[in-house]
């Protein structure tokens, strides 16, 4: 047996980078890790099978991350605090921690970047994510001004800070990456939030994080992502009680700088996926 972790990723903004090839697909943008994520431990099995929080569920990600690895048929055992669905970043957590503990348990001598790029390729070809497994595979806050297929961040100084989020309801990923119409509005409002964020880095002034919810809220506005009643209503109360808020990408859920009703608290950790 043997087990790794990968942490969740809160992705603030980002913009869809298409290539033909899934391994060079991906995206830029701004997301930060968390101090929980998921723990996945695997085994050999007489049939590929993947178990989250105690129940078999159907996980084309982590299956696929599962055949790009071996021939050997693998059990996953995957624990998770999180929901999936809901912008955690859970799929591609999974997709990570799994090709982390495989290589282990079957000693393939992969590298982490291997493994990662593996992780990463999965997630686009089942449309689960673009950007979330460089961020786990690095941690910490990260922006990335290339796409992230090229695993290339610059990492912000924002560490061990508080952060507090609550969901409400899961968007599905493919259902936003596969609209034509959709892609076309969020990337003209990540355009805009990144050059926003290209001039916080150059402006020398310590960056805060409220300066980067400010612009995630404006990316999640111009997007027209923001559309569920209860996200944009919580956001707005947390905006009373001065706090900053905005919507956790993609999910019906939010994330803010200040304590607000029925969220958790969480801490924004650098340490990215690792064995246990």
């Amino acid at each position: 047996m043997s087990k790794a972790f990968a942490p969740a990723n809160i992705s603030c903004i980002f913009k869809i980078y298409e290539h033909k090839n899934p391994r060079w697909m991906g995206s830029y943008g701004v997301g930060f890790t968390l101090n929980e994520g998921v723990v996945a431990e695997v085994s050999r099995a007489k049939r590929n099978e993947v178990v989250f929080n105690n129940v078999s569920i159907r996980f084309p990600t982590v299956m696929s991350v599962i055949k790009k690895l071996t021939k050997e048929k693998i059990r996953v055992y995957i624990k998770s605090k999180l929901p999936l669905g809901c912008g955690f970043g859970l799929s591609g957590a999974s997709a990570l921690a799994t090709a982390y503990s495989i290589n282990n348990l079957l000693k393939l001598k992969k590298t982490n970047k291997e493994l990662a790029i593996i992780a990463h390729t999965a997630e686009v070809e089942n449309k689960t994510g673009l950007g979330d497994v460089v961020n786990q595979y690095y941690g910490g806050f990260c922006v990335k001004l290339r796409p992230s297929s090229y695993f290339a961040v610059k990492k912000l100084p924002l560490n061990d800070i508080d952060v507090y989020c609550r969901y409400f309801g899961k968007i599905s990923t493919k259902s936003i990456i596969t609209n034509t119409k959709k892609k076309g509005k969020i990337n003209n409002a990540a355009d805009i939030s990144l050059s926003k964020i290209q001039q916080l880095l150059k402006s020398n002034t310590n960056i805060q994080f409220r300066d980067i919810i400010r612009i995630s809220k404006e990316f999640a506005v111009n997007s027209r992502l923001l559309k569920d009643k209860q996200t944009i209503d919580t956001i707005k109360k947390i905006e009373k009680n001065n706090g900053n808020a905005s919507m956790i990408m993609l999910g019906n859920s939010v994330f803010s700088d200040k304590p607000f009703e029925g969220a958790q608290k969480f801490k924004i950790t650098d340490k990215g996926a690792h064995l246990l």
